[in-house]
């Protein structure tokens, strides 16, 4: 007769392990066992199961507790934002000219949202605004600004490093300075850009719906004295 115990010593670990896969609640009936498994740690000693799930949790609490700080940072982030740009369109709105709105915008970005260079590209000259050094006006149909054609076209924000080309035009003397960018193209307008010595303040893949929102802000701003 065999016995029982010289048939369980011959089962090998990946049958133990299977079975195990296969009865997930067994250790719940034996929860003596549990706590005498020694299961190896990565770093130092061995440790017992229950030390070793207790371990997990911790790291998985520790994981959650990390992102649920991450989303509440981005939440008060974008609430500010929220905020900031909800005064500027007040700001714009409250201006009683073409120039003024523009001088506000320019002035809202550089020190509300802390934007290092601040451009506006006009395509058509606004009365007023002669000594502004962010200011250029420049025909649509000049070929300066043939690197922007796709920009004006689509309408989409751009963000990150510009080329070279760009960064002429729109920094002159100071675009080495520029290390990210955002250019907003203004419909029927012309061109915003927002430039950072920071190279990771602006990168692609960034959520753009607060600067549609402020593009069009001025956009619309601006219309009242088309």
């Amino acid at each position: 007769m065999t016995d029982p115990l010289d048939v369980t010593e011959k089962l090998g670990a990946h049958e133990v392990a299977a079975w195990l896969r296969r009865h997930p609640r067994f250790l719940q009936q034996f929860p003596d066992l549990a706590l005498s498994l020694v299961v190896p740690r990565e770093e130092g000693p061995a440790a017992s199961l229950a030390s070793y799930q207790l371990d997990v949790l911790r790291d998985k609490n520790r994981e959650l507790s990390r992102r649920l700080q991450e989303l509440f940072a981005n939440a008060q982030e974008n609430e500010r934002l929220a905020v900031r740009t909800h005064q500027l369109t007040l700001a714009l709105m409250r201006q009683t000219s073409a120039a003024d709105t523009l001088r506000a915008m320019a002035a809202s970005l550089a020190e509300d949202f802390h934007g290092d260079l601040v451009r506006v590209v006009l395509f058509a000259a606004v009365d007023g605004l002669d000594d502004a050094e962010w200011l250029q006006t420049i025909a649509r149909d000049d070929a300066r600004l043939a690197p922007f054609r796709d920009a004006i076209a689509s309408g989409e924000p751009i963000c990150g490093r510009l080329h070279p080309d760009k960064n002429a035009l729109l920094y002159g003397a100071r675009a080495e300075e520029v290390q990210s960018s955002v250019l907003l193209p203004l419909p029927g307008v012309g061109l915003l850009a927002v430039g950072s010595r920071d190279p990771n303040r602006f990168f692609p893949g960034m959520g753009t719906l607060f600067l549609r929102m402020m593009g069009e802000a001025l956009t619309t701003a601006l219309a009242r004295y088309g």
